[in-house]
């Protein structure tokens, strides 16, 4: 049965911006009215609907054939994943909290029990409160100190507009208190009479950050702090001791820290230092540091571009007073940092490998926990308690499924507290993985973690899948994913290319794939892929090129670049409209995106660079592979009508039949799918197209 592809219309306008003129033949697919449809999707335009929803029907037919194996393909995912499962509890006080999926459920429960054990109290059940609704997202939720009230927050449109309500804990009930369109976590006082947050103003900027009291009116929350530059968002966290909450002013490269005292009702925030262009600095506080009550800083000022670690008085935090604590050393990137009463903990990376360090604070002691695999994921968390000698922390590698230890750190032993299930079986011994080096064009080398099969053949014949995001300095662990075992045990090949842009090699690898230098992340994915095919690990007929929002832009990238070299694209939620997103200073990100890619508003070469690359506006007359773009209507990060307008485009300048769709998710925003198993069937369908498109038929 022959389906006729969905053609937008093209209705062309032009703009121009220092002394050059660009055309789009597709901006009519913005609705003008984009902001209200983020909180009320149905009131999008009845004719872009029915386009988005046109392609929607054509992604299905051109996909049927892979119906059967999409099934399978989720029954594979869903039998690897224990149905029944729970976090480790972490412990505050005389409870222990922690979350619960229920067998068959698809939302999180929240639940305590006490600390020592005894019967578990559920708080919120996630089922409940998404049952009947299209969308639901359970976001953060915060005990009080005197755990007595629960604050929790829940986004009902997948815009990211969440809303924040208080629960008593000994009733289950909600309390009046109810606070729209908040950004993040709430920090509660130390009484418990009253908590901060950050509300999303009319753009959707995280800007401003109230006090609501317990028990008033949130008409009558009090406005405490403002940025009022725009490019310079706001985050707010409370810092490990409990005393403080740390209000961040922040954009990719710049920031500036306030601090909240939560033992004082009326706080004013107080200034740590005075923020400095391209300088970068977070805290944490410790009554009692060489005597005097302190806040450890982790900075990148004087030129650590890796980062160090300082410390100052309490009462004299100006970068003035900052003293060395731990010094810079090139090419060691201090990723994260975590106080506790007698202990800093420290999560960094060299050589490309991420490691745990541990530091007595009296006497500055230090111990390495590190691991023997070519390549893993590890991950620190930072629990409720600031009196323990406890650090919890996560290990997987591609092969090694999760597990959660706790560290004792003055006895430097270990407890493993749960390891991954996976029901159906996994078994490490049948898979390799491999980290290796790939020559980037300019002599670079590009890291790239492999997993495949023990009885793949490393031939040239296997298929591939090569997944790449590059930006924001991300780095994308090699951990465990039970869904990508869906490919890898049909002989694919999977691999990481750890491109620049993301700071996989430190800070400097995230500068030499940025602004100016941007391209450096698409001449490094793309010398990857020809280096894995000299290798032998993937036949250039099977390979498709993955990646999701930034790693969008970089599948947009090489789509255009060297369409050659993969039978198939998967862009996911793509950044692929980079220049007309990039001179809209209304849309959400934007102004704080310039320091990432250049403002086109006001200079003349980041235009140039950006129109150099853009995927949207480099489209052009020549054969492209089979691309499958997904799209999320309430997307406030990457909106809807990016990949919209970029498959239109391929669509009219291809010079092939290649097999062109766009999926958008009606119901959802930038993360997909909210359900764990819905988001499943989502992965499903991704690597349902992959292997079509890879192996030219479905495999069972």
């Amino acid at each position: 049965m022959t389906v006729t592809e969905p053609r937008a219309a093209k209705r062309p306008t032009t703009f121009s911006w220092h002394g050059t003129t660009v055309s789009d033949d597709y901006a009519w697919l913005k609705a003008p009215n984009w902001q209200t449809v983020m909180r009320d999707p149905s009131v999008l335009d009845p004719e872009i609907r029915a386009y988005l929803e046109a392609e929607n029907a054509y992604a299905e037919t051109e996909l049927a054939d892979t119906k059967e194996l999409q099934t399978t393909l989720l029954a594979e995912m869903k039998g690897r994943i224990k149905e029944d499962d729970s976090s480790v509890p972490a412990p505050d006080g005389p409870y222990a909290y922690y979350t619960k999926f229920t067998e068959g459920g698809q939302q999180p429960h929240i639940y305590r029990e006490p600390r020592n054990g005894g019967v578990p109290q559920l708080l919120l059940d996630g089922d409940a409160l998404a049952q009947g609704k299209p969308f639901f997202h359970l976001g953060e939720a915060r005990h009080s100190p005197d755990h007595r009230l629960l604050a929790w927050s829940c986004d009902e449109a997948g815009s990211e507009f969440y809303t924040a309500r208080v629960r008593d804990i000994a009733t289950g009930i909600d309390l009046p208190d109810y606070v729209p369109e908040v950004a993040g976590s709430v920090v509660w006082t130390a009484d418990t009479s009253a908590f901060y947050y950050v509300r999303l103003d009319e753009m959707h900027r995280p800007l401003k950050v109230f006090r609501h009291v317990i028990g008033t009116d949130v008409d009558e929350d009090k406005l405490i702090f403002q940025s009022v530059e725009p490019e310079y968002f706001v985050s707010l966290v409370q810092l490990q001791s409990g005393r403080f909450a740390q209000i961040s002013v922040h954009d990719h490269e710049t920031a500036e820290c306030w601090l909240i005292d939560l033992t004082d009702i009326v706080a004013v925030p107080r200034l740590v230092t005075s923020r400095v262009a391209q300088v970068q600095y977070d805290t944490e506080y410790h009554p009692s540091f060489e005597g005097v009550p302190a806040l450890i800083i982790r900075t990148d000022d004087d030129g650590a571009e890796d980062f160090k670690i300082v410390w100052t008085p309490l009462g004299t935090p100006d970068k003035s007073n900052w003293r060395e604590l731990v010094p810079y050393r090139p090419g060691v990137h201090i990723l994260a940092m975590e106080i506790y009463s007698d202990w800093l903990i420290r999560l960094e990376r060299a050589d490309g490998l991420p490691r745990i360090v541990v530091r007595a604070l009296a006497g500055g002691d230090e111990h390495v926990i590190a691991f023997a695999e070519e390549a893993y994921a590890l991950g620190i968390s930072s629990g409720y308690e600031f009196e323990t000698d406890t650090l919890r922390f996560n290990y997987s590698s591609m092969t090694t499924p999760s597990e959660i230890w706790d560290y004792d750190l003055s006895k430097r032993t270990r407890v493993l507290r749960k390891r991954q299930e996976v029901p159906s079986g996994h078994y490490p011994s049948n898979y390799v993985t491999r980290r290796l080096q790939a020559p980037a064009p300019d002599g670079e080398l590009v890291p790239v973690s492999l997993l495949y099969h023990k009885d793949t053949p490393i031939d040239g014949t296997a298929p591939g899948l090569v997944y790449g995001y590059g930006a924001y300095g991300i780095s994308i662990p090699a951990g465990f994913s039970t869904s990508r075992l869906s490919l890898v045990d049909r002989g694919f090949v999977y691999a990481i290319a750890h491109v620049r842009g993301g700071s996989d090699k430190g800070r400097r690898w995230y500068r030499e794939g940025k602004l100016a230098k941007k391209p450096n992340t698409f001449h490094d994915f793309i010398a990857v892929t020809e280096f894995l095919i000299a290798q032998r690990f993937m036949s250039k007929s099977k390979i498709v090129a993955d990646g999701g929002s930034a790693g969008g832009m970089l599948m947009g990238a090489i789509a255009n670049m060297r369409p050659d070299l993969y039978a198939g694209i998967i862009g996911e939620v793509p950044f692929v409209d980079v220049l007309n997103t990039m001179l809209d200073d209304t849309l959400p990100l934007t102004p704080p995106e310039w320091p990432e890619w250049g403002n086109p508003r006001t200079d003349a070469e980041a235009f140039k660079t950006i129109l150099s690359y853009s995927p949207y506006d480099n489209v052009r007359a020549q054969d492209y592979p089979a691309i499958l773009a997904l799209a999320g209507l309430t997307d406030p990060r990457v909106t809807y009508w990016e990949p919209a307008k970029w498959v239109a485009r391929l669509r009219s300048q291809r010079t092939n039949r290649a097999l062109l769709m766009l999926r958008t998710n009606m119901d959802a925003g930038h993360a997909g799918a909210p359900g764990r198993f819905d988001r499943l069937k989502e992965i499903a369908l991704s690597y349902a197209f992959a292997i079509k498109v890879a192996l030219g038929m479905p495999s069972g």
